[in-house]
């Protein structure tokens, strides 16, 4: 259990009234909130996509205010308005874990990463490296100290992100999404680690997840939330969930595992033509990590639909670089064929796909990178949309008129790309990628952030491109994608290599 200090309790939040509005946005990202929640309760923040459910955490944790967005009614958090240094205690008085864990990597290696915000908190210096080895361990982080952060997947980061949160033991744990990069079993152990940190109540805990049902034995009270109706339903778990499943299931709530979607059979190619072949790639990190991933060898056809599989740190994101052409293998190939390269110069076809046009790359290979903002590249959303595709203003705006009326942004159009939900970034993210049209699309964690309706919109979507000739590869831990349109699927393993125990089982 973890060890609360005697000057120190869980806790309480105040909001009435509440609502906000991004700046330079006409319609509130969340509206007439009213909630109350007690010191060391655990709280499961339910919603559709876009609802405001990260915008409420980020102002509870005092990262928004007047200065960067207009607010109305009232926050509290023990009585104060919160800011980030607010309270005694300030850093180490509220965790967060956002969405994107790269927004909250400061340092280059990792056991530095989980002891600067003890060492910024002013812990003891003989207690800093005994808590940091703990959290570590509780969250199933197995890699040595010194091992660089720039090594890791994506889902290395989340735990590590999660593991110096909770090496601080805040009085407050404000998590965005936390298992959304993990395998099932990281998932599960990172559940493990919250459910033992907050088991003696010494935090007040709000989660925000999408898939629900591995949460629930961990939370007291479930909240629901509507963008404009503020607070829906409220209560203990399974009575919302039973009195509210219809509702909360229309709303876009996954109320359960099933799968929510299948395509019509009959809808795709048998077989399709070549147009990319992976012959045992493989690639090295330049600090000396690992070789990602192990030798295979796959063929990308037309209206094939490739999943990609694997645990955390198998090389699956290392593997879609270089299908998409944004790095290169250090052994091995990744082909085009002459299908795909058509239209090419004989000289630009001659060459690894990495060194083709970048224009040319775009035309061909569509590309979702697995954090959505390392693609954003102007601040407008129909901008964003309507950047790739080389045609007449008129054509690129029809273009992107209609991938934002599919997947749910045409009232995000004038809006900042950097301003949407996770979610939202994830669908124009895929909206950018799709704009021109391209022979193979390469999707990284497509389905991340989203609810049970827009997952539907993303399905129906990518399962139509198949039929029409596309070629789909996608990276994913999202195993309902995987079963409803998959006709491939490589699974890569974690390779045990850099790694140590970094101390004895003992929770945080």
């Amino acid at each position: 259990m973890s060890v609360p200090d005697p000057d120190r309790g869980p806790s309480r939040i105040l909001l009435q009234g509440f609502g906000y509005r991004h700046l330079i946005r006409q319609q509130w990202a969340i509206r007439n909130v009213d909630l109350s929640i007690e010191p060391g309760e655990r709280v499961l923040l339910l919603g559709p996509s876009g609802a405001g459910k990260s915008t409420l955490l980020h102002v509870v944790a005092g990262l928004l205010d007047r200065e960067t967005g207009d607010v109305e009614g009232v926050v509290r958090v023990d009585g104060a308005a919160p800011t980030p240094a607010s309270g005694g205690h300030g850093l180490s008085r509220t965790g967060i874990v956002f969405q994107d864990p790269d927004s909250q990597l400061v340092m280059s290696r990792c056991g530095d990463e989980v002891a600067f915000g003890l060492e910024n908190a002013g812990v003891p210096r003989a207690e800093i490296w005994p808590r940091v080895r703990r959290a570590l361990h509780a969250v199933g982080f197995d890699y040595a100290l010194d091992r660089s952060t720039q090594a890791l997947s994506g889902g290395e980061r989340q735990r590590l992100v999660l593991a110096g949160v909770l090496a601080l033991r805040p009085r407050l744990l404000l998590l965005d999404e936390p298992t959304a990069n993990l395998d099932p079993d990281g998932a599960a152990q990172v559940l493990s680690a919250l459910a033992g940190s907050t088991a003696d109540r010494s935090a007040t805990m709000i989660i925000i997840e999408h898939r629900i049902r591995p949460v629930l034995p961990l939370v007291d009270r479930v909240v629901v939330i509507d963008p404009v109706d503020g607070v829906i339903a409220d209560g203990v778990p399974d009575q919302v969930l039973a009195a509210e499943h219809d509702r909360l299931a229309a709303g876009g709530v996954w109320v359960d595992d099933q799968l929510p979607w299948k395509p019509e059979t009959g809808t795709r190619p048998a077989t399709g033509t070549p147009l990319l072949r992976v012959e045992a790639p493989r690639r090295r990190y330049t600090d000396g990590g690992p070789l990602l991933p192990e030798p295979i060898e796959v063929t990308v056809r037309s209206g094939s639909v490739t999943a990609v599989v694997g645990a955390n740190g198998s090389g699956k994101s290392t593997l879609a670089g270089m299908l998409s052409g944004l790095s290169a293998p250090h052994t091995g190939a990744v082909t085009p064929t002459a299908e795909l390269s058509a239209g090419l110069r004989a000289r630009q076809a001659a060459k690894p796909i990495r060194r083709w046009p970048s224009e040319q790359l775009a035309a061909r290979i569509g590309t979702v990178f697995q954090n959505p903002e390392h693609q954003f590249l102007t601040g407008r959303v129909a901008d964003e949309i309507a950047l790739g595709p080389r045609h007449s203003r008129s054509v690129y705006r029809q273009r992107a008129d209609e991938l934002m009326q599919r997947l749910g942004l045409t009232n995000l159009a004038e809006a900042n790309p950097f301003t949407l939900s996770g979610g939202e970034k994830r669908r124009l993210s895929v909206a950018t990628a799709l704009a021109g049209r391209p022979r193979v699309v390469i999707l990284d964690e497509p389905t991340f952030g989203q609810d049970r309706r827009t997952w539907i919109a993303l399905a129906t979507l990518f399962a139509e491109l198949a039929a029409d000739g596309i070629a789909l590869l996608f990276v994913s831990h999202d195993q309902l994608l995987t079963a409803a349109l998959a006709d491939q699927t490589v699974e890569l393993r974690r390779p045990d290599i850099d790694r140590q125990p970094n101390g004895i089982e003992v929770a945080v």
